[in-house]
């Protein structure tokens, strides 16, 4: 017979294995595989692969690095998602959103050397990683959350218009040096205006755009692969590589090494941000999607699994000539619409690229650039969200314009200025909300129960010698000299003499030393008018705080009320007062 330890030994085992296994879900997920899907995955990988070449590599180069890079970003992560991710159809890779901010991070440092760009970027998907795995293992995942739904839009509308105005010289195959996006417009104008456009490039690039944008109405068409395979040929046919219209050229043969990426101290510091600015853009992408696809297949997955999965890719993708990548609202519907059931679905479409690298790499070599920045174009007209801003006009301007204050940052500044503002927003916006809140003084409203808004009922009775006051906000250091100046207000606009305030404060769930301080003067200011605080449904982890704040000795345990009409009937019952009228000598407890 096994004995006790023996028997407690393995359960612990069993135990900590558990506990690392819930880290490496694509594990999970191979001991459950069914046979069955097998073939469907197979399937819905192979048609993957048709967008995430073209896609890959119009995506690097719209990140400032050669197009080749989007496929190591695309291989190394892939199969890495597939060990780290919590969803089981989500596809990784390079991504449009992520384009502006990797761009105006690399192309100041690299000054146009390719092997610069790529360490550049390559580090940017290191910080990236480290950084959303720190927040995984730190259960983080919700700080995506604090951006708004109109500061999101506004960032993303911001990034879409930087993306696209990056392409549009790409279009008439003209170069000069990025100077921000009204300075590149400007000087796009001009130089189509002094007769630098090349017209063959436009009409290739233009044509694959219409054709790309028109595809899309029918949903089992490979719209970007077939618009790339026309441009192609179409470039070799006529040879218009020898008018001007640049191509692609000869791709390296093989697959991508590990390289530590490195970087000068002295651009450390646009990196460091650069790397942190495009982690939270990926991940509040890829934490919607995923909750998105999740939904559909009645499922749940974890944000903070869900950070660390997408971590380990960012991460992959440096240490393998990779950069910064997210996941794809693009191509992760085109595996769901393949029939892909697990993740093997994206190993599959990492495996054929790598295949295409080993066998095949100069299919590729006539690849117009124009073709590849109508691919970055049509993304980025996706990106676009002004539908649902039309209707946050309608029901809250204020958000409406701090969603334009957001999209205006990005646009003018750049993507990582505009990124950082839009963060400064938020908190601001989160501030506001606290630091203004609702409060109200309670009455009794006959034939309804309870306590309510004076203001909202004016003919509500107030209980003669009781303030009920109501702060609906958490208590911390912005509003606790508000709160103090509207309960103090309250007090001095009361129709009769005021012997006790009672605080309702169902709506506080927190406090902070700024604002336990301040009640220990207002208990002090009050106390010196002869006017007693207590506090009504007040939240067991306040009253936990307020112990540990030294507060409960001071305000004492008999001012605790359960609820709001408790503390009535004990004011009612120790002064002998009544709903009509105050008594003449009250009494103070």
């Amino acid at each position: 017979m096994q004995s006790d330890r023996s028997i407690s030994h393995d359960e612990h085992s069993a135990n900590r294995t558990q506990g690392w296994l819930r880290w490496l879900p694509g594990l999970v997920m191979l001991r459950e595989y069914q046979v069955s899907w097998l073939p469907k995955d197979v399937a819905a990988g192979l048609v993957l692969t048709t967008m995430l070449v073209p896609v890959g590599i119009a995506y690097a180069a719209a990140s400032g690095v050669p197009g080749v890079y989007g496929l190591y970003a695309t291989i190394i992560p892939l199969l890495v998602y597939a060990v780290f991710g919590p969803s089981r159809i989500l596809v990784l890779g390079p991504d449009s959103a992520l384009a502006a901010p990797i761009l105006a991070v690399v192309a100041p440092i690299a000054a146009g050397d390719p092997s610069r760009a790529i360490a550049v970027a390559s580090m940017m998907a290191v910080v990236s990683g480290l950084f959303c795995i720190v927040m995984g293992l730190l259960r983080l995942g919700f700080i995506t959350e604090l951006l708004s739904k109109p500061i999101r839009y506004g960032y993303m509308n911001g990034i879409a218009l930087t993306v696209l105005i990056s392409q549009l010289p790409k279009l008439f195959a003209i170069s000069f040096d990025d100077a921000g996006p009204l300075r590149d417009v400007w000087s796009l104008a001009k130089a189509i205006a002094a007769g630098q456009a090349n017209w063959y490039s436009f009409a290739v690039g233009a044509g694959s755009l219409a054709l790309i944008l028109f595809l899309k109405r029918f949903e089992k068409v490979p719209g970007i692969l077939v618009a790339v395979i026309v441009a192609t040929l179409c470039v070799s046919v006529f040879n218009l590589d020898s008018v001007g219209v640049k191509v692609l050229g000869k791709i390296p043969q093989g697959l991508p090494a590990f390289v530590l990426p490195w970087a000068s101290g002295a651009d450390l510091v646009e990196i460091l941000l650069g790397g942190c600015a495009v982690a939270l853009i990926s991940f509040a992408d890829t934490s919607v999607l995923s909750r998105t696809f999740a939904a559909r297949f009645h499922s749940r997955v974890d944000p903070n699994q869900e950070m660390v999965g997408l971590g380990a890719a960012n991460l992959a993708a440096g240490f393998f000539l990779g950069f910064p990548i997210s996941s794809s609202s693009s191509r992760t519907p085109v595996a769901e619409a393949a029939g892909a059931k697990t993740q093997l679905t994206g190993v599959v479409g990492a495996l054929a690229v790598a295949a295409l690298l080993l066998l095949a790499p100069n299919l590729m070599r006539y690849l117009p650039n124009s073709a590849l920045a109508a691919v970055v174009i049509a993304a980025a007209l996706g990106l676009f969200e002004f539908a649902d801003l039309k209707r946050i006009y309608r029901i809250q301007q204020w958000e409406f314009w701090l969603s334009l204050a957001c999209f205006a940052g990005v646009a003018v500044f750049g993507a990582i200025p505009g990124i950082c503002l839009a963060i400064v927003i938020a908190v601001i916006e989160f501030l506001w909300d606290g630091w203004r809140p609702h409060y109200a003084i309670l009455g009794h409203v006959e034939g309804l129960r309870g306590y309510h808004d004076i203001q909202r009922y004016p003919h509500a009775a107030r209980i003669p010698g009781l303030v009920l006051f109501r702060w609906d906000a958490p208590l911390f250091f912005a509003n606790a000299e508000l709160f103090q100046d509207r309960l103090l207000e309250a007090v001095e606009d009361s129709p009769t003499p005021v012997q006790r305030v009672v605080v309702a404060a169902e709506p506080v769930t927190s406090v902070d030393v700024t604002s336990a301080d301040m009640l220990r003067e207002l208990s002090r200011v009050l106390g010196e008018r002869g006017i007693t605080l207590h506090f009504a449904e007040m939240k067991d982890p306040v009253r936990d705080k307020l112990k540990r704040f030294e507060l409960m000795d001071i305000i004492g345990d008999m001012r605790f009320h359960p609820t709001v009409g408790s503390s009535v009937d004990a004011y009612l019952k120790e002064t002998g007062t009544t709903l009509d009228e105050p008594r003449s000598d009250p009494q103070q407890p």
